[in-house]
């Protein structure tokens, strides 16, 4: 493992995406017991894709399961496909086949973005509605979440703000109605960057050869968050942490 800082990010690379989920897992349970000992709830907004998935089977295992008081906890979802909690393709399910059906945390605790609505905006406007609710905000204000896990897609999207979308620009709202821009081609529902930009912690996960080329523009090329969404994710008062294993890292 090496680790490298720059400014407001901690870059680590790992040797295989395994090791970097290990990270992550323990990463996410010194988070939930920090929050536990304060006496808050620890929130966080969690991933889809392949690399998220192997680190909720680490999180819904020994010893991390029994390490995280998950009765404490309350999850969120960063983006949704626009489809059933059922399909192939949604990240709830892939969520709760990998981790929530294996951990002890209450149902009303889980934060489903509601991908099966047929009004795509009216489903964004109800999770945002959800989450003002939970976190207690006025007018202006967006949710600090503790924990935000993100993946960084070969066209350098994350959530599922994709690049020279709409989306990228919105400042108002916290979730939006928006098209992909990889498969599957389904609408999305996703968190908007203010929101990501007020985390208290932000994990990038990312691994695979074919990430390579467009990770190092994203760290290491000129600032162009329009075609690099990923590029814009930058807390204004949190840790920005990059977990990249060895293939996705050999560019940079």
């Amino acid at each position: 493992m090496q680790t490298e800082s720059r400014s407001q990010r901690e870059i680590v690379r790992f040797e295989d995406k395994i090791a970097l989920s290990r990270d992550a897992a323990y990463r996410f349970t010194a988070l939930a017991a920090l929050s536990a000992r304060t006496g808050r709830p620890f929130t966080v907004a969690l991933s889809g894709g392949s690399t998220p998935a192997i680190l909720y089977r680490l999180l819904a295992a020994p010893p991390f399961r029994d390490a995280i008081s998950w009765r404490d906890v309350h999850l969120f979802f960063g983006d949704e496909r626009c489809v059933p909690p059922d399909s192939p393709d949604s990240n709830f399910r892939m969520a709760s086949e990998t981790l929530l059906s294996q951990i002890e945390i209450p149902p009303q605790k889980v934060h489903r973005m509601p991908g099966e609505m047929a009004d795509h905006d009216t489903a964004a406007r109800q999770y945002e509605s959800d989450l003002r609710a939970f976190f207690h905000l006025s007018a202006g204000e967006y949710p600090r979440f503790d924990l935000i896990l993100l993946g960084m897609g070969p066209d350098g999207h994350c959530a599922s703000l994709f690049p020279h979308k709409p989306a990228l620009q919105e400042q108002q709202q916290l979730v939006v109605a928006t098209e992909p821009g990889l498969q599957p081609f389904v609408p999305r529902l996703t968190l908007t960057l203010p929101v990501l930009n007020n985390a208290a912690n932000i994990l990038f996960l990312v691994a695979g050869a074919d990430k390579a080329e467009t990770l190092a523009r994203v760290l290491e090329g000129p600032l162009d968050p329009e075609a690099l969404p990923s590029q814009a994710v930058v807390p204004a008062n949190g840790s920005l942490t990059w977990l990249v294993d060895k293939e996705a890292a050999r560019l940079s």
